[in-house]
């Protein structure tokens, strides 16, 4: 498994991205574009808006591919 903290520091900003965070009682996903990131958290606009998440709860953290297209309506 690759560090999370090189593949943060070293990713495009603007790619797609999952990031995986500890939270009281477990974990939680960011699924997004990477905005931005400094020496103590990278920003993912998600779905739901931009979310700052601290460096030091980070997991896991991946590149992922493109959402896919919207399916087209029956009938």
């Amino acid at each position: 498994m690759s560090d999370p903290f090189a593949f943060l520091a070293d990713a495009p900003l603007g790619i797609r991205v999952v990031v995986r965070t500890r939270i009281a009682g477990g974990f939680t996903d960011a699924l997004g574009f990477l905005r931005d990131r400094n020496a103590v958290s990278v920003s993912v606009d998600t779905k739901r808006g931009l979310v700052t998440l601290p460096l030091i709860d980070v997991v896991a953290a991946k590149e992922v591919p493109p959402a896919p297209a919207p399916r087209s309506r029956r009938g």
